[in-house]
């Protein structure tokens, strides 16, 4: 199977869908590996690296779309890329189609392209493998992220997180307690906050409450939600449903009774937010005041760590990429639930029934 590896041209996405230690993994097997000019630059891989491991280097975005059939990626394709995917061939990314334009997914339709979202490959125990790393990055740079923009000279509360004797730390709330929540939690902890969880699930609060005895769990309801805002200087959303937009769970005039120039880091916004403000930002200019609270709502947080970011999730995804670079995907889809439940489109049908 030619296997091929574009330069990612979102704003400020600088990893890149397959290291060279993956790509020797895939050419070992057999397959054509062809990768992008400076395709790994902003992770810090480099042209040479690609070719020792057998790697082509392309030149043009032209040349690695038309080659491909199966385009590794990292941020769902705009525009412009898809109509460079050949049609009938297979793209595998961090997609997010639930948040994206209906027009777009009618392109894929259209070009009978298989879109593969590795956010949504879902072990049968409910383990998203590709994902959890990720999510455990953006938990630990939301602290980071806090106690930036909590900084008076950032326009903050002027606030440290950990507070000192004689001068209490913050209040921070985490609406959600997967992976994302627990490691923003663990980094929260880490800085001195008073941490309060929220979920849905008693389960997920259990877990929590035995990994961090000291974090407050709260049932993650209406009222709940609706009393901690208007307490905490940080408010993180870490909500997340495989395949579906985040629900909305703070709503504008939740935001209104929240403490003035408090912050609020909307991780779930790749899925379009929990929170009513919320909408995305860059890197570049990550934040905005609404309601007179800092809103922080950047889509791709774990791009700038891209070295990390581009290990952490090409780590677990291999064996599902060979799975179907070896199999074909649609014996793939059948040998592997998993990776059948991250089809969203597939020979021109919508394949996920949120996004029909």
């Amino acid at each position: 199977m030619n296997i091929c590896i574009p330069k990612e041209r979102r704003p400020f996405e600088y990893r890149v869908g397959l290291s060279p230690a993956g790509v020797e993994i895939l050419v070992k097997a057999g397959h054509n590996v062809y990768v992008e000019h400076d395709a790994g630059a902003g992770a810090r891989f480099f042209d040479d690296e690609y070719e020792e491991v057998g790697a082509k280097l392309v030149y043009s975005p032209e040349e690695i779309y038309g080659r491909a059939d199966l385009l590794l990626k990292v941020a769902r394709p705009t525009d412009d890329e898809i109509d460079q995917i050949v049609p009938g061939s297979i793209i595998a990314g961090l997609l997010h189609l639930a948040s994206t334009r209906r027009s777009k997914i009618n392109d894929l339709l259209q070009k009978k392209i298989t879109a593969i979202a590795y956010e949504q490959i879902e072990e049968d125990d409910g383990i998203l493998p590709v994902l959890r790393p990720l999510s455990q990055i953006g938990g630990a740079m939301a602290a980071e992220v806090a106690s930036r923009f909590l900084q008076s000279h950032y326009g903050g509360r002027g606030v440290l997180l950990g507070g000192i004797p004689g001068v209490p730390p913050a209040e921070v709330a985490i609406l959600g307690s997967g992976t994302l929540g627990t490691y923003a939690a663990r980094a929260f902890l880490g800085l001195g906050a008073h941490v309060t969880a929220l979920d849905r699930s008693v389960d997920a609060l259990q877990r929590i409450n035995q990994l961090m005895p000291t974090v407050v769990t709260m049932l993650s309801t209406a009222r709940n939600i609706e009393r901690v805002c208007k307490y905490c200087e940080v408010l993180v959303g870490a909500v997340m449903i495989p395949g579906e937009r985040a629900p909305i769970l703070v709503t504008r005039e939740m935001v209104k009774s929240m403490r003035p120039l408090s912050v609020i880091i909307d991780t779930s916004i790749d899925e379009g937010g929990c929170v009513e403000t919320s909408r995305p930002t860059t890197h570049d200019k990550p934040i905005y005041i609404e309601e007179g609270v800092i809103h922080y709502c950047v889509p791709n947080m774990p791009g700038v760590v891209a070295r990390t970011a581009t290990h952490a999730f090409v780590n677990p995804a291999i064996p599902y990429i060979l799975d179907i670079a070896n199999l074909g995907v649609d014996e793939a889809m059948k040998q592997n639930p998993a990776i059948e439940r991250a089809v969203n489109t597939h020979k021109g049908e919508l394949h996920h029934l949120f996004l029909a």
